[in-house]
């Protein structure tokens, strides 16, 4: 861990992320290249002047806030909206669009999705990506990378999440650098199949023909689904119960071709090539061709995101290990982290990066430790130990940011690791196989159905693992704070277990402490909550009442589709509600400290004694004359939900503001909340 926190590429990197947080949320750059050298000078001299510092301690800020501004000019730099060529910029116009596929997306019910460059706006050549949404069309094939479509529309705004702790596809898509999207019916384009030819073509095409050599060999349904997710990283066409089987089993990992799959190809063809160690220069040789077999691995499986970072990454470890050291190990692993960033800054934000770092991080550091507590003589033991150290160690640097993103804990992930873990590398090898030997039309159909068995096996054990409900532990709140604490425990445990000394001991009580902080802080905010939301849920009504971590929650709903409802069950999760009651019912009147909140229904009466200046919440489309119910309650607020008609909330709206009334809808706002 001392060698790693002295490595400086590690002190870069840290910097360089620092500044591309800063600058996604804060947007701070906004200054020309001569500007920001005059500050980064004027800087620098006044921490000489104050601080004194000598020349290498001089240096080593310099090189912090240097980095530091990098990962600010990169996320400046490649935002599209910066340039001039943007098409949001030639919007105003009725000129036809043309955008050109990059990547097709797993299609919904009504339309098949795609992400999409804008390349010219009219006569404009223009960049800058978009969400395609196509309307389906059975006569038309769907479409594929590099085709283009041509169309006249308004570029729109892609929806802000509308309830609270609600995942939120706009910021999802705003860190892929997307902040637009198009609707297109079947009759408002034409467009074009493309010849043009490019990595990413080629790759689709290549994918293409597998699949078509699979289903020619008798693979379908689910097997097929999987070995498609497995090996070509393809997950679009796995069912939703299948996902959430793996998920529940803690094995969703295995679906994504990612660092596992990557590193489990690593270390095999490690071994293989493993005698050209012998002769000279032989680990060079070996090294070289396990770069290139990775990247070929990469192409096949489509140049994804996922796979491009996974590849990168075990490249670098690749070289570490050809100098049998875990030191340069790790160092290649910060190495290919700060190169990425460099390149695709936003990758910062991605969970499946967070997660593939974490996890080797966690397995090259903390498994050795594991392993050193029992070694067991006999062999298969020792291979059984040596799995369950490394899964062990992977959770342990997953765990945190799992329980902050997914909220839940599948208690038997090791069962499921240990039984499948072991065979995925014969499952990841025969796929390969498999494809090889389908697309030159030489597949024995005894091989076939033997893996497409396999496969379906491995389909039924996560099944059942995932129907074991009493040791899936759901609905876990962690918040950000926690994340941070539970990863300062997690760093210190691991320096104290290289080397047992008073500093390190101390450090890793704080970080205990800090953590127990944390949730005493949280428990005393839960306690003091009082608050009434107004959720946004479309045709209904939903008020929750959250006092002390006890929600009531009065709905218009049937009480099966409240229950299981999202929005209530992302609300527990972020505010930590110990309680619920559901009320088939909405009151007239709430009362939040010296607040009252009366709620106007369909049938229009607002006429309640002792209530002056409350806040007004209009549901159901009541038909009044808005202006004589300001004249009588004089209201402080007045709110719509999603149950009224959008046309009488504008006509509210315009009322309301010649009445000087401040008014607001969850139409347009989202959920409010009233504290």
């Amino acid at each position: 861990m001392k060698r790693l926190l002295s490595f400086l590429p590690t002190h870069f990197t840290v910097c360089l992320i620092v500044g591309i947080v800063v600058q996604f949320y804060y947007n701070i750059w906004t200054f020309t290249l001569i500007s920001s050298v005059l500050l980064f000078t004027t800087l620098l001299s006044l921490l000489f002047l104050l601080l004194n510092l000598n020349k290498r301690k001089l240096f080593t800020v310099f090189t912090w806030v240097l980095f530091f501004l990098i990962g600010m000019f990169i996320v400046e730099s490649q935002d599209a909206r910066n340039n001039k060529n943007y098409f949001g910029n030639f919007q105003a116009t009725d000129s036809g669009i043309e955008v050109k596929v990059k990547k097709v997306l797993k299609e919904s019910r009504f339309y098949d999705k795609y992400i999409a460059e804008v390349t010219a706006v009219g006569k404009e050549v223009t960049q800058g990506k978009v969400l395609l949404n196509v309307q389906k069309d059975s006569i038309k094939r769907s479409a594929k990378i590099n085709d283009t479509f041509y169309f006249k529309s308004k570029v729109r705004s892609i929806e802000i999440a509308k309830n609270p702790y609600q995942f939120n596809y706009k910021s999802y898509l705003e860190k892929q650098g997307i902040y637009g999207q198009f609707f297109l019916k079947r009759s408002s384009y034409t467009y074009k199949i493309s010849s043009e030819l490019s990595i990413y073509k080629i790759a689709d095409n290549i994918r293409e023909k597998v699949e078509q050599s699979l289903l020619m060999n008798g693979f379908k349904g689910e097997e097929l689904a999987v070995i498609k997710a497995l090996v070509l990283g393809q997950r679009r066409d796995v069912s939703k119960r299948l996902l959430d089987e793996y998920t529940n089993a803690g094995a969703i990992h295995i679906l994504a071709v990612s660092g596992l799959h990557v590193g489990i190809i690593l270390l095999i063809i490690s071994m293989l090539l493993k005698p050209l160690e012998k002769i000279k220069y032989g680990v060079y040789f070996k090294t070289i061709l396990i770069i290139i077999i990775l990247w070929c691995f990469a192409i096949i499986a489509g140049l994804s995101a996922s796979v491009v970072r996974a590849v990168t990454m075990f490249t670098a470890v690749a070289i570490g290990m050809s100098f049998k050291r875990k030191t340069f190990v790790l160092h290649s692993l910060i190495t290919s982290m700060f190169v990425l960033l460099l390149v695709k800054p936003l990758f910062v934000f991605d969970v499946g990066f967070q997660l593939s770092y974490l996890a080797v991080f966690s397995i090259v550091t903390v498994q050795p430790k594991l392993y050193q507590i029992w070694k067991p003589k006999w062999k298969y033991f020792d291979k059984i130990w040596q799995l369950f150290t490394v899964s062990l160690a992977a959770q342990i640097g997953v765990l945190p940011i799992s329980l902050y993103y997914f909220h839940q804990f599948p208690g038997l992930f090791m069962l499921s690791n240990l039984v499948i873990i072991p065979f995925i590398g014969i499952i990841l090898i025969g796929g390969i196989l498999v494809i090889a030997m389908s697309i030159c039309n030489i597949l024995p159909n005894v091989f076939a159905v033997f893996y497409n068995s396999i496969i379906g096996l491995m389909n039924d054990f996560v099944g059942w693992i995932s129907l074991q409900e009493s040791f899936l532990i759901k609905e876990i709140s962690f918040s950000s704070y926690l994340l941070v604490t539970s990863y300062l425990i997690v760093f210190t445990a691991i320096s104290l277990m290289e080397k047992m000394l008073f500093r390190k001991c101390t450090l890793f009580l704080l970080a205990l402490v800090s953590f127990q902080c944390c949730l005493f802080f949280e428990k005393i905010i839960i306690h003091n909550t009082n608050e009434i939301i107004l959720f946004h849920k479309s045709r209904n009504t939903v008020i929750g009442a959250n006092k002390g971590g006890f929600l009531k929650v009065y709905h218009t709903l049937k009480t099966n589709e409240i229950v299981n409802s999202r929005l209530i069950r992302d609300y527990k999760i972020g505010k930590k509600v110990k309680k619920i009651t559901f009320k088939n019912s909405i009151p007239n009147v709430f009362q939040i400290k010296d607040d009252f909140i009366l709620v106007v229904d369909s049938l229009g009466i607002y006429n309640v004694e002792d209530i002056k200046s409350p806040i007004v919440i209009l549901i159901n489309s009541p038909k009044i004359n808005l202006e004589r119910l300001i004249t009588t309650l004089n209201p402080n607020l007045i709110i719509a939900d999603a149950s009224n008609y959008q046309s009488m909330v504008l006509h509210w709206q315009l009322i309301a503001n010649k009445e000087r009334v401040l008014f607001k809808s969850t139409h347009k706002l989202g959920a409010i909340v009233l504290e």
